[in-house]
């Protein structure tokens, strides 16, 4: 993968995103330091997804800015922004359905290949040493995800977890440096999140690869994450390890109710 240059591979500096009169997310800064698990949580609507739609570019932010190994990322196009070293997956399955599995990730390998149309349509040479490097690292990529045996599978006939796998596999092939994941678990069942849990993990120790995650299943993150920030309304409330976030009466306060948060300080005293 490539190479980090910063401290942090990822700061976002009081990123702001109004739609309109609507503000989804307020002046949100964090450091997601290099070959971590940094996780963002928090209450539907809280404005999670928007946060990451902001930092891939697919929404222009209001105000702040985004920074990726110490350079600005913000006003870039999302291919470019995929060129710099950021890849992602999203909170509903987006594969090419009627691809399959290897075709899939070969897509995903696209950003980092030099051929152009021209050399496409030739079929020159240099053309296809690239797309038998693309191939290969394909099938790497879906031995890494446990999709070995499937390459030639249609996407829309792999199991539901599978297809996450498969979704993820896609993503690396861009070869990137930050991964973004959103409710990965989602629809799992407690097998399989367990084993996606671990998957996760993996990732930072086998590929070395930074991962920021959203996820509502509190296992997973309290499991994995080395820093976790709450959002509520749009607003950070809360940050730290997971064991310090477990704790604050405002995160409780947002998932359960005033009231659990007042008993909880109750027993705590």
């Amino acid at each position: 993968m490539a190479e980090t240059k910063s401290e942090f591979i990822l700061e976002t500096v009081n990123v702001t995103k109004q739609f309109g009169g609507l503000t989804a997310v307020k002046d949100l800064s964090i450091q997601v330091p290099q070959k971590s698990i940094y996780s963002v949580i928090g209450p539907n609507g809280a404005g999670k997804t928007t946060f990451f739609n902001c930092i891939t570019g697919f929404y222009k932010v209001t105000e702040g800015d985004i920074i990726l190994d110490g350079e600005s990322i913000v006003g870039l196009r999302p291919d470019i922004i995929v060129k710099k070293g950021i890849s992602r997956t999203y909170q509903n399955i987006r594969l090419f359905q009627n691809l399959t599995a290897l075709e899939n990730v070969m897509v995903g390998h696209h950003p980092r290949m030099k051929a152009g149309w021209f050399g496409a349509v030739l079929n020159t040479p240099a053309t296809r040493r690239e797309e038998a490097e693309t191939r290969k690292l394909a099938m790497e990529l879906l031995e890494f995800v446990g999709l070995k045996g499937y390459e030639y599978e249609l996407a829309t006939n792999l199991p539901y977890g599978q297809q996450r796998r498969l979704e993820i596999a896609r993503a690396l092939a861009s070869e990137p440096k930050l991964l973004l994941l959103d409710e990965p678990t989602a629809g799992m069942n407690p097998s399989e999140t367990e084993e996606m849990t671990e998957f996760i993990d993996n990732l930072r120790k086998e590929l070395g690869i930074t991962v920021l995650l959203i996820e509502h299943d509190m296992r997973v993150v309290m499991t994995i994450s080395d820093i976790i920030t709450v959002l509520d309304y749009g607003q950070k409330i809360a940050e730290g390890k997971p064991e310090e976030v477990r704790a604050n009466p405002r995160v409780i306060e947002a998932y359960l109710g005033r009231g659990a948060a007042t008993q909880h300080e109750a027993q705590a005293a």
